[in-house]
């Protein structure tokens, strides 16, 4: 099945060799997001709900790249490098999300790109 990339000019550009989210037939896969500033491609400054809160901004920018909402998620994974955050990353997770929610996996990571605290994947149909 061939992978068409979905470029998007609204969140910091990739510097590996991966693309923001690629369609493989009704699917939409989006590569991990951490909270980036999108202009300067940093790390926000900030806890964990505000990293959750740019990832989200950052993720909600490639669906739309792709034609898609959250309401189009099937499935989320959570990658942090505190399972003490899991709380406040709920509380961020339960406004972009509503009932029936995507399945999800949270995992605990020893470390993040750019020193983060959490990042997030999702895919969509």
């Amino acid at each position: 099945m061939p992978r068409k990339p979905i470029p998007c000019q609204e969140i910091a550009q990739p510097v590996g060799p991966f693309s923001p989210a690629v369609r493989a037939g009704e699917f939409v896969f989006l590569s991990g997001q951490v909270g980036q500033d999108p202009a300067t491609g940093k790390l926000i400054t900030g806890d964990v709900s505000a990293q959750a809160e740019q990832i989200f901004s950052n993720l909600g920018a490639v669906l739309r790249a792709a034609g898609k909402t959250f309401a189009d998620v099937a499935r989320v994974g959570v990658y942090l490098t505190d399972m003490a955050d899991f709380p406040a990353l709920n509380t961020i997770y339960g406004r972009h999300f509503e009932a029936p929610y995507p399945a999800r996996t949270t995992i605990a990571v020893a470390a993040l790109p750019l020193g983060a605290s959490v990042e997030i994947d999702v895919v969509a149909r």
